[in-house]
């Protein structure tokens, strides 16, 4: 195990390599001058100048990353263009909101989806197959951001039970903190039961097909137990796929949601700093999301065993 986990690590160093030179020269062909928009319009050329040469914009490019690559493998992703602050404490503070709003969303809609598609897949072609298939689909069709929009609308205009703008970190006040995250929460879970419990159904009626099923049922065992022992841990590891992809897509950055709930997360932190064209953070972000990509596959990958005994990290 440790050694698969070693061998996937060094895989993934030219993952991550392409990924940043990616970004490095895309940022560099953005229209403007970071020098320019950090003094802002009344500087001097003499002083614009003066900070290119101190940022290291007038070398060469490959020089320019190689520099940039360096500082980063120790930490340094350089500083802030638009407030001077290091940009990787500054990417840690927004990714833990946007971590903690998505491990708990992710987890909740693993633990209402699985069991709906296992059941719709018990009841195919049924009343509860149709009813729970009709929700997923109504589920995957539905905007986030306008879902969003209607769950403050109800809860938080009309009803006026949560909160409908702002964040309260936990570390100040953990029930002003629930109340914030609640929706956004809600939101994400609702969003993404129709994915999973779609995933989880079809690999269920897969594994329905198969002989061991009906030998376990003709022991005479319940449905409950063949659906629990038998057939929850084949059919779980196409769903845990679907959850690496879905885990890692939404810790890279949940931008709309948290636009329209006003968090303070890494995916807000994001969309304003390519609008301020604020390159350091840009770019450390990207590779930071990058990172995070790379460190969910490798965790389902190892999962697998637990969840599949067919398959070992041999």
């Amino acid at each position: 195990m440790i050694g698969y986990a070693a061998r996937r690590l060094v895989a993934a160093i030219p993952t991550l390599l392409l990924v940043a030179a990616s970004v490095f020269l895309l940022m560099r062909l953005i229209p403007g001058d970071p020098a320019q928009l950090m003094l802002g319009d009344a500087a001097t050329p003499e002083e614009v100048e003066a900070l290119r040469r101190s940022m290291g914009l007038g070398e060469a490019l490959p020089l320019q990353f190689a520099h940039w690559a360096g500082a980063a493998l120790t930490g340094d992703l350089g500083r802030s263009i638009t407030n001077g602050l290091p940009v990787l404490p500054l990417i840690l503070e927004r990714f833990g909101v946007t971590a903690l709003i998505v491990l708990v969303a992710v987890g909740l809609a693993v633990l209402i989806a699985v069991p709906l598609g296992m059941l719709a897949a018990w009841k195919q072609n049924r009343p509860a197959d149709l009813a729970v298939v009709g929700f997923a689909t109504l589920m995957l069709s539905i905007p986030s951001f306008w879902l969003g929009l209607i769950l403050l609308l109800v809860f938080g205009v009309w009803l006026r039970w949560l909160p409908v703008v702002g964040f309260v970190p936990f570390s100040e006040d953990i029930g002003a903190a629930l109340a914030y995250v609640v929706l956004p929460i809600t939101t994400l879970v609702l969003i993404e039961i129709g994915a999973l419990t779609r995933m989880a159904r079809a690999a269920t009626i897969d594994v329905l097909r198969l002989d061991y099923i009906s030998h376990a049922r003709a022991k005479g065992l319940s449905e409950f137990t063949v659906l629990r022992r038998h057939a929850l841990p084949n059919a779980f590891a196409p769903t845990l796929t679907l959850i690496g992809l879905v885990l890692g897509n939404l810790l890279g950055g949940i931008a709309v949601i948290e636009t329209v709930f006003t968090l303070p997360g890494l995916g807000r932190l994001l969309v304003e700093a390519i609008f301020q064209r604020d390159y350091p953070v840009v770019q450390g972000v990207m590779l930071f999301v990058a990172a995070i990509y790379v460190a969910v596959n490798l965790f389902v990958d190892l999962a697998y065993p637990v969840f599949d005994p067919r398959v070992t990290a041999e």
